[in-house]
């Protein structure tokens, strides 16, 4: 009769400190679908995510476009100009959630807790801006529809129309790795709030989205001509085929092109918006990252 021995695995002090890492993209999906999750029972937020966007198109375009002059043909015209200004705005502004998400979940402890699971070290990180994306999708397509109730059209083709919403989308998410930094970095999430409007409002504004930047002021015009804001709306303008919207009688398309791209950023809007996307993602995700780590390991 023979007996079989079994080996009882060896516990150590490192093995129990240490839970089994998960995958970064398994891991990142559960927490996008968590703070997804978060935002449909946050009355405040769903309420930024759906109602908001329809307002600001509301407002901007029968306000705003009451004051681009008489006559219906020149308000219409006005709606279209504006709904790539709207675009933009508002996906700036919506990467603001992930910076106060972030300080949100710190400020209540949820990051302990996500330290004590067996998860995958950066999986917060991306699933919250992961998160931002799907919010700015939810957004794009609310304004979009409002966009086109009241009058907007996109006149540039369908694949045009599709790139000028990826890049959109691509800057955003960028854009909400910064607003994730900061939130890493503040104590509360009002000061994210308070931060992010302070900065985003004139940034937003000293730019083409809602007036024609060569009008401006001459200083203001020439910060305008290199904002990444205004690059993201030309572009938006010219894949949506909305350029010419406010075109004057008697102006050419080529005096158009003219007096809106009186810059290099202005002429190449896609080229300039995808370098400055890359630059915040290379600069701001190990900046994100290792403050990430930084505060976990607290």
């Amino acid at each position: 009769m023979s007996t079989s021995t079994k080996t009882t695995p060896t516990i150590t002090p490192e093995s129990i400190r240490q839970p089994r890492r998960g995958s970064l993209i398994g891991d990142g999906l559960t927490v996008a679908k968590r703070n997804m999750i978060k935002i449909k029972r946050v009355p405040d937020l769903l309420i930024f995510t759906t109602l908001q966007p329809i307002m600001f198109v509301l407002l901007f375009g029968y306000v705003f476009g009451s004051l681009a002059g008489a006559g219906a043909s020149v308000q219409a015209g006005y709606r279209e100009f504006m709904m790539a200004g709207i675009f933009t705005q508002t996906i700036i502004f919506g990467a603001t959630i992930t910076g106060y998400m972030m300080a949100e979940d710190m400020q209540k402890g949820v990051i302990d807790r996500f330290r004590t699971l067996p998860m995958h070290p950066s999986a917060v990180l991306f699933g919250r801006t992961l998160t931002d994306v799907v919010n700015n999708v939810l957004v794009l397509v609310v304004m979009s529809v409002t966009g086109l109730i009241i009058g907007w059209r996109i006149s540039g083709g369908a694949i045009h129309a599709l790139w000028a919403y990826v890049l959109m989308l691509l800057f955003a998410y960028a854009l909400s790795w910064v607003f994730a930094y900061v939130g890493l970095r503040v104590r509360s999430p009002e000061v994210v709030n308070n931060a992010s409007f302070m900065i985003i409002f004139p940034v937003t504004f000293i730019a083409n989205t809602f007036v024609p930047s060569q009008n401006m002021p001459s200083v203001l015009k020439d910060i305008a001509g290199w904002n990444p804001v205004s690059t993201i709306t030309q572009s938006a303008r010219e894949n949506f085929g909305n350029l010419y919207a406010m075109q004057a009688p008697g102006q050419t398309h080529a005096q158009v092109d003219k007096q809106t791209a009186y810059t290099w950023a202005l002429q190449h809007p896609d080229l300039y918006t995808l370098g400055w996307t890359l630059v915040l993602l290379v600069v701001f995700v190990p900046f994100t990252t290792a403050a990430y780590k930084k505060a976990v390991a607290k």
